[in-house]
């Protein structure tokens, strides 16, 4: 399908899901919006959606067989982007229906009105030379062509352990800090896990950590909880 790039009123954001090891229902909010309980013209996947996912692992594609075609089957109804991650990477050969942007595209721009609206999954700017170097190393096709599958196995095992649920101290100084970077009108991002809004700065609420998605409408972003059940009925959000 074609890629107008406006951000539609009624967009549904998730955001840092890590499943299946944390955000366990986000299998649950895929089948409500592939099957119209939850209605959204425009679905946008912020990155972090899987714990791990990398495009050449054939462990990782197998075993996220269903939740990979869920998306791309979604993908044939309405505008999905999905914005990569630092855990989630390298997704094109998995999606044909997909926007996918990988890090050297980000921010990627849309418009809404007279608005110019931003989305980074949040791992791009401000961030230590130590990441920087270790992320770009990661992403690298030919680095990931020598990771065997085992690896990629025990590395997903492993991450059950971690915990990725935390408030930021000083927070709102890193997010000038990082707006800084911008030109956009608002900016949206991942990564952080804050589900708050500094300015025209939006960290995104971790799906994993709250339940949270994030819905934009009238030139403002909403965090509905999808884990208290009035949020399955679309109504409810208030989407269309």
């Amino acid at each position: 399908m074609s890629h107008s790039l406006e951000l539609k009123t009624g967009a549904l954001f998730i955001a840092d899901a890590h499943y299946p090891n944390h955000g366990k229902e986000f299998l649950a909010l895929l089948q409500n919006i592939e099957c119209g309980k939850i209605k959204t013209p425009q679905l946008i996947l912020m990155g972090d959606i899987f714990d791990l996912l990398v495009g050449s692992s054939k462990y990782l594609k197998e075993k996220f067989k269903t939740e990979i075609t869920l998306i791309d089957n979604i993908a044939k109804k309405i505008e999905v982007i999905y914005i990569e991650g630092n855990h989630d990477f390298n997704l094109r050969p998995l999606f044909k229906n997909v926007l996918v942007i990988p890090i050297q595209q980000q921010p990627l721009l849309m418009h809404h009105n007279k608005q110019t609206i931003a989305l980074s999954h949040g791992d791009k700017y401000c961030m230590r030379l130590s990441y920087k170097i270790y992320t770009k190393t990661i992403r690298n096709p030919l680095v990931l062509k020598l990771i065997p599958d085992s690896y990629a196995k025990n590395k997903l095992q492993s991450m059950q352990r971690k915990k990725i649920c935390k408030k930021i101290k000083n927070f709102k100084s890193l997010a000038k800090k990082i707006a800084k970077n911008y030109t956009a009108d608002l900016i949206i991002e991942g990564h952080y896990h804050q589900g708050v809004i500094i300015d025209n700065y939006i960290s995104l609420p971790s799906f994993a950590c709250s339940g949270k998605i994030a819905v934009y409408k009238a030139n403002e972003v909403l965090f509905p909880n999808f884990r208290l059940k009035k949020y399955y009925e679309p109504q409810s959000i208030g989407i269309l």
